[in-house]
């Protein structure tokens, strides 16, 4: 361990369960489950076609506070199999074009419904690989984006973008941090090359080290690495040699994933053999490796995949009791009305969901048509409303007063959730969670286990559409 690493471990101790009772195998094997990951709530699956995206404009219109903008870029140029994100596999550069002209249009349609003085505070740029446009073409996206909308100094926003080392340069780096990027994310999955080629995705060790010090050397202010877990041929003593390379490396934030492997949403796992992925008991076991490595290098666990180191501005947030969920995970912004621009975004405003067309000819078609894509969405009801405060401050903050909730909604928790206090009665038998007259509190050995806490507030929940899901470790 550097010596900057253990200073950051023990700054943690005082504040970070040790990896023994955040990890508790029995409790974890006996509560695995399928179910959602809760960046919305209600989730994708409750929104409906017959969505009227008049609810929509409405909710624009009455808004006010900071915005938060997302932008997928769908295109790959090679397909990695585990994905399960929306994405177009081509080595045809020109597809990006005539997506980038339907981006702008959009632009200008959002911004008519919006009051375009509203800051700006948050910006991300998802995937697919974004950098599969030019750096003229990412340019240009930025300077429409700041012709329609108030974007605020990137010294008092978070503006991030999600980065594929073999598809990046560190010209490419500089330049996003000239147009304004801050964070940025850096697909890894696995070091190990045996791995790699089951999953196509060949990306030497090398290739992540010099993005990442191309983002120190542009001043990025916090880089992130994605891992996944559980993917073929992974095993303890395999995904421990990327661990080690990774605390070597020392990027600000982790988002170490599980793999799920569902062949029958996502063509493309297909390709996976499923004989060579780890078994569930192997699977726990890298799990272990990987909290124990990650605690013990100084990183502090944010809640469900999420790690960052103590002076990351993700775990002050966590500290301060600020810390935010959407749909790109844990964030450190306010509840910001979120708009979402291209191909199967989905935006948050007010107390509508709305998400846009997923395949690329219907979004097309709606833009060029002078429309809005949206194409299914959710209006949220007083009860939603209510189970998204509550499911928010379980994943967020690991506790929920009733006294605040019981102010702001005009309920008695106790009788209103009575059925649910009731099936959190095991997790309290085996010290998941607490629970008193004032309040619940996840605990330690919950701390993992924390959507299946928040599963039980979820009215929407059913065995059609758990199997939807992932499982929750």
């Amino acid at each position: 361990m550097t010596h900057a690493n253990t200073l950051h471990a023990n700054t943690l101790h005082a504040s970070t369960p040790h990896a023994d009772t955040l990890f508790r195998p029995d409790l974890l094997d006996k509560y695995s489950a399928n179910g959602p990951r809760y960046t919305s709530y209600p989730t994708a699956v409750q929104f409906t076609e017959s969505f009227d995206p008049a609810h929509y404009r409405r909710a624009a219109a009455q808004g006010s506070g900071d915005l938060s903008l997302y932008f997928h870029i769908p295109f790959c140029d090679t397909v990695c199999f585990y994905c399960g994100c929306n994405k177009v596999a081509t080595k045809n550069r020109a597809h990006a074009r005539p997506y980038l002209d339907r981006l702008k249009r959009e632009l200008a349609l959002q911004a008519e419904l919006f009051d375009t003085t509203r800051p700006v505070s948050q910006l991300h740029w998802g995937g697919g690989t974004p950098t599969f446009l030019s750096h003229d073409e990412m340019a240009e996206l930025m300077e429409a984006t700041r012709e329609h909308f108030n974007l605020l100094p990137d010294d008092k926003a978070e503006y991030s973008i999600e980065i594929d080392p073999r598809e990046a340069s560190p010209r490419t780096i500089r330049l996003l941090r000239e147009l304004g990027f801050n964070r940025l994310s850096l697909g890894v999955q696995d070091f190990d090359p045996r791995v790699q080629h089951a999953i196509n995705r060949i990306q030497p060790r090398e290739m992540t080290e010099t993005m990442l010090a191309a983002a120190r050397d542009a001043g990025f202010k916090s880089v992130s690495v994605d891992l996944i877990y559980g993917l073929p041929h992974q095993s303890v003593e395999s995904f421990s040699r990327t661990l080690d390379a990774i605390v070597e490396l020392a990027p600000d934030r982790l988002s170490v994933f599980g793999y799920a492997h569902m062949p029958s949403l996502f063509k493309m796992q297909r390709q996976i053999d499923e004989a060579a992925l780890p078994s569930p008991a192997a699977r726990l076991a890298i799990l272990e490796r990987v909290i124990r490595t990650l605690t013990a290098a100084g990183y502090v666990y944010i809640g469900m995949d999420h790690f960052a180191l103590p002076n990351d501005e993700l775990a002050l947030a966590q500290k301060a009791g600020t810390l935010h969920r959407n749909f790109q995970g844990y964030s450190t912004r306010a509840d910001c009305d979120l708009i979402g621009f291209g191909v199967s975004s989905i935006g948050k405003v007010g107390d509508v969901y709305a998400q846009n067309a997923r395949d690329l000819p219907a979004y097309a078609e709606a833009i060029d048509s002078g429309r809005l894509a949206i194409a299914r969405g959710v209006r949220l009801s007083a009860d939603d409303r209510l189970r998204r405060d509550i499911i928010a401050q379980v994943m967020c903050r690991s506790e929920l007063h009733f006294d605040a909730l019981e102010a702001a909604h005009g309920i008695d928790f106790a009788s209103t959730f009575a059925d649910e206090l009731a099936r959190l009665a095991p997790m309290e038998r085996d010290g998941l969670v607490a629970i008193d007259a004032d309040a619940i509190r996840v605990l330690p050995a919950g701390r993992m286990l924390v959507r299946n806490v928040a599963m039980l507030f979820d009215r929407y929940l059913g065995q059609s559409t758990l199997e939807r899901f992932s499982r929750t470790i």
